[in-house]
């Protein structure tokens, strides 16, 4: 008599096989996922924690308020002092200094390159003897407190990939920004504010402004509770977070509470972590209604504080009014702040829009860190400002010498950081007399991201996050150095 089960398994279809296999492969699956998942929940801060990843060294930094100027700001007329460039006027940029570079679209069409001098004059700033333009007179007045880096360089020559490697360490999108390591590494010091917050400012100047996706403040392959919160700049600071019209606020959390434990069901069946960040981030969000108000009131300010951030801080959506409101995110437990500063993109015409660019900046600049310094908050937060690239030397379309444009320059940009740690009065690289290659001390992004980690209590080769079985980590697999002549 024949085995009939013998007989079955012979006669099974290779489309039988896998179809009864779904499910076995399905839960191998799950399970592995639910393994990543409880590791990556395992080692996550605990929220209202002030650090919950242990740190790996004495990390000076517990908050960064971090402004990006988006576009590129032109080194050569704000920091980079070149004189000599003034014999150069019109002459065309030395193949030698160029170098084959390779050029944007927007350049490499044009038959000579010549020499755009700065139309803007310089003076020697502080003790440091820093070279500061005559566009931000403010920000003179504090660059003893500022720690310069005229070296900085990176590969991206484009706008979208540049402001993401300087975000998150790698040009292609979707990666963790550096504003979410730092909620991730440190966790929450409020309760009723997120960890992790953005703003795009307005530039006074809206002559040509640059999206800002907000790909770029996402959490990436991090638990997803990571990603900045977008404050508004107008209007409501954050959508949709009133009751709505006639719903009381008892109902308001009747309904919160029935949705948790649905959510909480779906845990316990699940185990999938991103549940618990969504009942954590409703939770949030509740509290937030009587915390954000308070936050972005600026009317308990002393009238000291507007003269000491310029009138236009009192203009919501405005770049000193953003950064007052970083000032006061900080003083509640605010990790991280990120603010975007658009139009800093001078392909043309920077005779018009530099002086703007410039006045959005200065005073503010002066404001946040006095503000900061006298309330002994300094020491503890550092203020990071720059952009993605630099400028180039030659003029991009028409030239005169009151006007220009500049194209973008991966090879060499200024940036500066105060407070956290960074030393005051320094004055770190060094460009050639063409501010077009770096001649000392070269700061890759990588390097910058490391250093910054450094100062947040993290080794930035140790700090990792396993995805697609792999450690990732902000700095990535290239090599990446602390630079400490910076640090204090």
């Amino acid at each position: 008599m024949k085995n009939v089960l013998s007989e079955l398994s012979l006669n099974q279809t290779r489309r039988h096989f896998f179809s009864a296999g779904t499910s076995v492969l399905g839960t191998a699956a799950l399970e592995s996922l639910l393994r990543q998942s409880a590791r990556a929940d395992d080692a996550k801060p605990a929220a209202g924690t002030t650090g919950a990843l242990p740190t790996d060294l004495p990390g000076k930094v517990k908050q960064v308020i971090y402004l990006h100027m988006v576009g590129g700001p032109p080194q050569m007329d704000l920091y980079d002092y070149k004189p000599q460039m003034k014999d150069w006027y019109d002459k065309d940029l030395p193949e030698t200094v160029r170098g084959g570079q390779r050029l944007t679209t927007m350049t490499s069409g044009q038959s000579r390159f010549p020499i755009a001098p700065s139309m803007f004059k310089f003076e020697q700033a502080g003790e440091c003897g820093m070279w500061v333009t005559d566009l931000l007179p403010w920000t003179r007045k504090v660059v003893d407190d500022m720690c310069f880096v005229r070296s900085m360089y990176t590969e991206a020559i484009n706008h979208e990939p540049a402001i993401s490697l300087m975000q998150t360490g790698n040009q292609v999108t979707g990666r963790p920004c550096l504003g979410s390591w730092a909620s991730y590494g440190l966790g929450s010091l409020n309760e009723n504010l997120p960890s992790f917050v953005v703003m795009v400012a307005r530039p006074t100047n809206t002559e040509q402004v640059q999206a800002i996706s907000a790909r770029l403040w996402s959490a990436g392959y991090l638990p997803g509770e990571y990603s900045g919160t977008a404050f508004r700049t107008s209007g409501d600071p954050i959508l949709f977070i009133n009751d709505p019209a006639g719903v009381p606020r008892q109902i308001r959390r009747t309904t919160l509470d029935g949705l948790n434990a649905l959510n909480e069901m779906s845990y316990q069946q699940l185990g999938d972590p991103e549940i618990r960040t969504r009942i954590a981030q409703y939770e949030l969000a509740f509290r937030m209604q009587a915390s954000v108000p308070e936050l972005t009131e600026l009317s308990s300010e002393p009238e000291s504080t507007f003269q000491m951030y310029g009138e236009d801080s009192r203009k919501p959506g405005s770049l000193p009014n953003t950064m007052l409101l970083a000032r006061r995110m900080v003083e509640r437990g605010v990790r991280f702040v990120q603010i975007y500063h658009n139009n800093w993109d001078t392909h043309a015409n920077a005779a018009g829009r530099l002086p703007d660019q410039c006045r959005d900046v200065d005073q503010a600049t002066y404001g946040l860190i006095t503000d900061l310094k006298q309330r002994g908050l300094l020491d503890s937060t550092l203020i990071i400002w720059g952009g993605e690239f630099g400028r180039t030397i030659y003029s991009q379309g028409g030239l005169s010498p009151t006007n220009y444009g500049r194209d973008h320059h991966p090879r060499c940009f200024t940036m500066w950081m105060a407070g956290g740690g960074f030393k005051g009065g320094t004055i770190y690289g060094e460009t050639d007399d063409f501010s077009y290659n770096i001649v000392r001390d070269p700061v890759h992004v990588r390097d910058f991201h490391a250093t910054v980690l450094h100062q947040l209590g993290y080794d930035h080769e140790k700090m990792t996050f396993r995805y697609q079985g792999l450690d990732q980590r902000l700095t990535g697999v290239l090599p990446a150095r602390v630079i400490q002549d910076l640090l204090g």
